[in-house]
Protein backbone atom coordinates (compact mmCIF):
# COMPACT_ATOMS: atom_id res chain seq x y z
CA UNK A 1 0.00 0.00 0.00
CA UNK A 2 2.69 2.34 1.13
CA UNK A 3 4.34 1.79 -2.47
CA UNK A 4 1.11 3.00 -4.17
CA UNK A 5 0.99 6.29 -1.87
CA UNK A 6 4.23 7.01 -3.16
CA UNK A 7 3.72 6.81 -6.90
CA UNK A 8 0.14 8.82 -6.36
CA UNK A 9 2.49 11.50 -4.21
CA UNK A 10 5.15 11.39 -7.34
CA UNK A 11 2.09 11.43 -9.95
CA UNK A 12 0.90 14.86 -8.48
CA UNK A 13 4.03 16.18 -8.06
CA UNK A 14 3.78 16.49 -4.19
CA UNK A 15 6.32 16.20 -1.73
CA UNK A 16 6.96 12.40 0.03
CA UNK A 17 6.66 14.39 3.27
CA UNK A 18 4.66 18.00 3.15
CA UNK A 19 1.75 19.51 4.35
CA UNK A 20 -0.42 18.20 1.18
CA UNK A 21 1.19 14.78 1.96
CA UNK A 22 -0.17 15.39 5.54
CA UNK A 23 -3.17 16.14 4.23
CA UNK A 24 -4.02 13.59 1.86
CA UNK A 25 -2.33 10.88 3.84
CA UNK A 26 -5.09 11.91 6.63
CA UNK A 27 -7.81 12.19 4.49
CA UNK A 28 -7.24 8.73 2.77
CA UNK A 29 -6.58 6.78 6.37
CA UNK A 30 -9.90 7.95 7.28
CA UNK A 31 -12.04 6.21 4.81
CA UNK A 32 -12.36 2.62 5.12
CA UNK A 33 -8.48 2.34 3.52
CA UNK A 34 -6.15 0.30 6.07
CA UNK A 35 -3.29 2.91 6.24
CA UNK A 36 -2.45 5.51 8.77
CA UNK A 37 -1.76 8.70 9.34
CA UNK A 38 0.37 9.23 12.09
CA UNK A 39 3.68 7.78 10.68
CA UNK A 40 3.84 10.62 8.06
CA UNK A 41 2.38 13.31 10.34
CA UNK A 42 5.51 12.52 12.53
CA UNK A 43 7.75 12.34 9.68
CA UNK A 44 6.93 15.70 8.84
CA UNK A 45 6.90 17.14 12.15
CA UNK A 46 10.32 15.55 12.72
CA UNK A 47 11.61 17.70 9.84
CA UNK A 48 9.67 20.80 10.38
CA UNK A 49 9.33 20.98 14.82
CA UNK A 50 8.18 24.52 14.14
CA UNK A 51 4.90 23.30 12.07
CA UNK A 52 3.55 21.96 14.54
CA UNK A 53 0.45 23.21 15.24
CA UNK A 54 -0.23 23.66 11.17
CA UNK A 55 0.30 20.07 10.76
CA UNK A 56 -1.60 18.73 13.17
CA UNK A 57 -4.87 20.72 12.19
CA UNK A 58 -4.00 19.82 8.59
CA UNK A 59 -4.27 16.25 9.14
CA UNK A 60 -7.04 16.80 11.66
CA UNK A 61 -8.61 18.46 8.78
CA UNK A 62 -7.84 15.98 5.88
CA UNK A 63 -8.90 13.02 8.73
CA UNK A 64 -12.07 15.00 9.29
CA UNK A 65 -13.14 15.28 5.54
CA UNK A 66 -12.18 11.48 5.15
CA UNK A 67 -14.43 10.30 7.99
CA UNK A 68 -17.57 12.78 6.75
CA UNK A 69 -16.91 10.57 3.30
CA UNK A 70 -17.51 7.62 5.63
CA UNK A 71 -20.65 9.53 6.94
CA UNK A 72 -21.76 9.98 3.31
CA UNK A 73 -21.31 6.48 2.40
CA UNK A 74 -23.27 4.90 5.77
CA UNK A 75 -26.39 7.67 4.33
CA UNK A 76 -25.92 6.17 0.92
CA UNK A 77 -26.06 2.46 1.63
CA UNK A 78 -29.02 2.78 4.06
CA UNK A 79 -31.00 4.71 1.41
CA UNK A 80 -30.10 2.23 -1.29
CA UNK A 81 -30.85 -0.77 1.36
CA UNK A 82 -34.47 0.97 1.90
CA UNK A 83 -34.99 1.27 -1.49
CA UNK A 84 -34.33 -2.32 -1.75
CA UNK A 85 -35.46 -4.49 1.63
CA UNK A 86 -36.80 -2.03 3.79
CA UNK A 87 -35.84 -0.62 6.96
CA UNK A 88 -34.42 -2.85 9.99
CA UNK A 89 -33.79 -1.84 13.66
CA UNK A 90 -32.59 -4.17 16.36
CA UNK A 91 -30.94 -3.12 19.90
CA UNK A 92 -27.32 -2.22 18.62
CA UNK A 93 -28.88 0.27 16.13
CA UNK A 94 -31.42 1.34 18.81
CA UNK A 95 -27.80 1.47 20.95
CA UNK A 96 -26.28 3.93 18.63
CA UNK A 97 -28.81 6.09 17.92
CA UNK A 98 -28.77 6.92 22.03
CA UNK A 99 -25.33 7.40 22.11
CA UNK A 100 -26.10 10.02 18.82
CA UNK A 101 -23.10 11.90 17.13
CA UNK A 102 -21.30 11.94 20.31
CA UNK A 103 -19.92 8.32 19.75
CA UNK A 104 -17.81 10.07 16.86
CA UNK A 105 -15.75 10.88 19.35
CA UNK A 106 -14.08 7.52 18.95
CA UNK A 107 -13.89 8.30 15.04
CA UNK A 108 -10.42 8.09 15.73
CA UNK A 109 -9.98 4.38 17.21
CA UNK A 110 -8.61 1.94 14.89
CA UNK A 111 -10.64 -0.46 13.33
CA UNK A 112 -13.80 0.90 14.89
CA UNK A 113 -13.72 4.84 13.84
CA UNK A 114 -14.49 4.42 10.32
CA UNK A 115 -16.98 1.82 10.75
CA UNK A 116 -18.82 4.22 13.05
CA UNK A 117 -18.64 7.17 10.48
CA UNK A 118 -20.11 5.06 8.19
CA UNK A 119 -23.03 4.01 10.68
CA UNK A 120 -23.41 7.75 11.24
CA UNK A 121 -24.44 8.16 7.89
CA UNK A 122 -26.42 5.00 8.01
CA UNK A 123 -28.34 5.95 11.41
CA UNK A 124 -29.07 9.55 9.12
CA UNK A 125 -27.39 11.49 12.58
CA UNK A 126 -27.10 15.22 12.14
CA UNK A 127 -24.10 15.52 9.77
CA UNK A 128 -22.73 19.01 11.46
CA UNK A 129 -22.89 17.26 15.09
CA UNK A 130 -21.22 14.32 13.54
CA UNK A 131 -18.34 16.81 11.91
CA UNK A 132 -17.90 18.60 15.18
CA UNK A 133 -17.65 15.27 17.21
CA UNK A 134 -15.22 14.06 14.32
CA UNK A 135 -13.04 16.98 14.65
CA UNK A 136 -12.96 16.72 18.25
CA UNK A 137 -11.97 13.08 18.08
CA UNK A 138 -9.74 13.44 15.30
CA UNK A 139 -8.02 16.52 16.28
CA UNK A 140 -7.60 15.07 20.90
CA UNK A 141 -5.93 11.81 18.66
CA UNK A 142 -3.20 14.02 16.69
CA UNK A 143 -2.25 15.81 19.52
CA UNK A 144 -1.70 13.04 22.06
CA UNK A 145 0.20 11.02 19.17
CA UNK A 146 2.03 13.34 17.68
CA UNK A 147 2.93 15.49 21.18
CA UNK A 148 4.13 11.47 22.61
CA UNK A 149 6.01 10.49 19.54
CA UNK A 150 8.22 14.08 19.21
CA UNK A 151 9.01 13.88 22.90
CA UNK A 152 10.67 10.59 22.28
CA UNK A 153 14.48 11.50 21.72
CA UNK A 154 16.01 11.26 18.67
CA UNK A 155 18.20 9.09 19.72
CA UNK A 156 15.28 6.17 20.06
CA UNK A 157 14.22 6.28 16.57
CA UNK A 158 17.90 6.28 15.24
CA UNK A 159 18.34 3.22 17.56
CA UNK A 160 15.60 1.23 16.13
CA UNK A 161 16.28 2.50 12.56
CA UNK A 162 19.78 0.93 13.01
CA UNK A 163 18.26 -2.23 14.32
CA UNK A 164 15.92 -2.35 11.56
CA UNK A 165 18.48 -1.48 8.83
CA UNK A 166 16.86 1.53 8.33
CA UNK A 167 18.64 4.86 7.27
CA UNK A 168 21.89 3.61 8.13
Amino acid sequence: MEHYLIAFLDWFGMPSVGLPAVFLVALLSATLLPMGSEPVLFAYVSVNPSMLWPAIVIATFGNTIGGMVNWCLGMGARNAFEAYKGATAGRMQRWLVSLGPKMLLLSWVPGIGDPLCALAGWLRMPWMACLIYMAIGKFLRYVTFTLVLVSIPSEFWHAIGRFLGIGT
